[in-house]
């Protein structure tokens, strides 16, 4: 049995708060009166915002906390100089093209001794191969929500998402690597491919089931209030969301489709230009914690990389609700082994492809 909590509303509002009192990064860059303070930028409903209020109080740094909807619009506030951040948490492949263009600074894990919990498998990795300039966050699966109520029967495959059998009723994601990653997928195809004929077969799969009115939209942050209400039975998203969803609608089910999915690792980086390295580094550590960990998982539904807090959150959860974890559910946040290993994780592509993506995005006419 699992014990549903009855906090989304309270985690939109939070979350809500903390972006009207935060000190606007674009606008004013204020602090608080210590004068210390540190510039995050994250993702919507990604954060325990009882964190911010936390670490505010245990260091005297104000925290001026702001999202962004996607990596390509992260990157291109950053690369037009429209924000002013210290701290972002972007997405493993976006990771590696910031380090590639030497956007990033290497980080003193002398400063951030909580690394040590990070787990050795989250270290390492293709987007920080030597460890110089991340601290991992979270990590999850790319999969399909669907509404059980909505669909004839279980869906296993990424093909769902370009099926007129549910024409207005699918909600694509609004990101290219993402949506192109779906198409490449269901088509047999690598999320990193190269090869130009595979990318622009799974655009024009892409364009076929737009043209087709298959999408009722493309979507990012928006998919939580269509999917809680109802408003559409398929949707390409991200597993923790798809378990702040479910705490709305029962009715909603996740699958990693059969043909394979991206496995995620995101995490806390410090920008080259961040005029509050210090401070930055003193929240890293803050975050990556245990303590604060725990705290993260409870709220955002997605796997730390904190070895500690993944296998201590069962027990923390029995604890605080007085009922075991589902491990269906568990299995969702932190994917076993045998689903990961059906998932790939993105890789930076080499410039020529990116450019490819892009003019393939704005030919698709849908946004980011």
């Amino acid at each position: 049995m699992f014990y549903w909590r009855n906090d989304q509303l309270k985690k939109k509002l939070a979350l809500a708060l903390a972006t009207v009192l935060a000190c606007g990064l674009l606008f004013t860059g204020c602090s608080g009166g210590s004068g210390r303070v540190v510039n995050v930028c994250s993702w919507g409903e990604y954060i325990d915002t009882d964190l911010i209020t936390q670490f505010e109080e245990e260091t005297g740094i104000t925290v001026n906390y702001q999202t962004a909807d996607s990596n390509e619009i992260l990157y291109s506030q950053l690369k037009n100089g429209g924000a002013n951040y210290d701290v972002i948490v972007p997405s493993d492949y976006m990771i590696a093209r910031l380090i590639e263009e030497d956007m990033l600074a290497e980080l003193n894990y002398d400063n951030i001794p909580n690394y040590s919990k990070i787990d050795d498998a989250y270290k390492g990795l293709s987007f920080d191969p030597e460890n110089k300039y991340t601290v991992p966050y979270s990590w999850g699966t790319l999969g399909i929500i669907y509404n059980t109520t909505m669909v004839d029967e279980p869906i296993t495959s990424w093909n769902a998402m370009f099926d007129t059998a549910y024409a207005d009723n699918v909600l694509m994601i609004n990101n290219s690597r993402d949506a192109l990653g779906i198409a490449l997928l269901s088509l047999g195809y690598s999320v990193n491919t190269t090869d130009e004929a595979q990318i622009r077969e799974a655009y024009e799969k892409l364009a076929q089931a737009k043209a087709d009115g298959v999408y009722q939209g493309w979507v990012m942050d928006e998919v939580f209030q269509k999917m809680e209400q109802g408003n559409a039975a398929i949707a390409a998203y991200y597993a923790g969301d798809y378990l702040t969803m479910l705490e709305s609608n029962p009715d909603l089910a996740y699958v990693v489709p059969e043909e394979g999915s991206n496995w995620f690792v995101d995490a806390m980086c410090v920008l080259k230009d961040a005029e509050h390295k210090e401070e930055a580094e003193e929240w890293i550590n803050f975050i990556c914690g245990t303590e604060a960990s725990l705290a993260n998982m409870d709220y955002i539904w997605y796997a730390s990389p904190n070895a500690e807090a993944l296998e201590q959150y069962p027990a923390y959860y029995e604890e605080a609700y007085g009922e075991p974890l589902d491990q269906e559910l568990y299995e969702i946040m932190a994917a076993p082994q045998d689903v990961l290993d059906r998932c790939e994780v993105y890789e930076n592509l080499p410039a020529d492809t990116l450019t490819l993506y892009n003019d393939l995005w704005v030919e698709l006419g849908v946004g980011n």
